[in-house]
């Protein structure tokens, strides 16, 4: 299977820039007394929900460390632990900076999800996942979107049409990101940024199938229809059985 196979074609495309500019959403000023504990755990979020692709730069230092409310000094205490964990690496001169890395072990296959599984309560994450979709689903309809949040959607729906399957996984992400953050309750945005990461985890270890992809495009459409014409009731459903389809696609996987 050729990773540059595309999904689909939308009107509407986003760029690695475009979602690098959408990191303030998700990075948040730490709160006093624990910041070196959150920013890793925020930049990990960054790194592991694939916000920034393998081979490209995190924002400059100051910028990260604006937004997350941290000396640089901390800042880079963090980034060297990324460091020594593989995840990014320093590169010197003009267009230097921190890039992320590769990740090893995608698609690792059964065996592998098994062992990201230990200490991981899978079915208590699929509820969370599902509760905190669902809700920002029905939030989004309910409360109406301006003209702008819906052109954000609706440009995070089109990227995920356009991807190459070597994409889609990040494109998606951003996707149910965005989302949760036009949802207007940054806590929920938070919550779900940590659960994907999770869910990312897992999925990780299976293959990226066609026929699923295309179906979930199908339910993406939906949702996003029932979004923009405020029925809060079909986004709710829409988000629901998307969520379980995920559900039922990793338990396949281990049954």
């Amino acid at each position: 299977m050729h990773e540059n196979h595309s999904l689909g074609r939308g009107k509407r495309s986003m760029s690695t820039t475009e979602g690098a500019e959408r990191l303030p959403q998700v990075l948040r000023p730490v709160r006093a007394g624990n910041g070196f504990e959150e920013a890793l755990e925020q930049i990990l979020q960054v790194v592991r929900l694939g916000l920034v692709p393998a081979g490209e730069r995190l924002p400059a230092e100051r910028e990260l460390a604006d937004q997350l409310g941290i000396s640089r000094v901390t800042l880079r205490e963090v980034l060297k632990v990324l460091q020594d964990q593989g995840l990014v690496e320093s590169r010197r001169g003009r267009y230097g900076g921190t890039f992320v890395l590769p990740r090893e072990g995608g698609a690792g296959g059964e065996d592998e999800l098994r062992r990201r599984l230990r200490g991981v309560d899978l079915e208590d994450v699929l509820r969370f996942r599902e509760v905190l979709e669902t809700g920002a689903a029905e939030l989004c309809a309910a409360g109406g979107l301006g003209k702008e949040q819906e052109d954000r959607l609706l440009d995070a729906l089109a990227a995920t049409q356009d991807a190459p399957l070597a994409e889609y996984r990040r494109l998606d992400t951003l996707f149910h990101l965005t989302l949760a953050e036009l949802s207007g309750s940054p806590t929920l945005a938070g919550q779900y940024a940590a659960v994907r990461a999770t869910v990312n985890d897992l999925l990780d270890c299976i293959p990226l199938l066609v026929r699923n992809l295309e179906h979930s495009q199908q339910q993406h459409a939906t949702l996003v229809a029932a979004v923009l014409d405020r029925d809060a009731g079909t986004a709710r459903r829409v988000m629901r059985e998307h969520c379980c389809g995920t559900a039922a696609l990793l338990r396949g996987f281990l049954a």
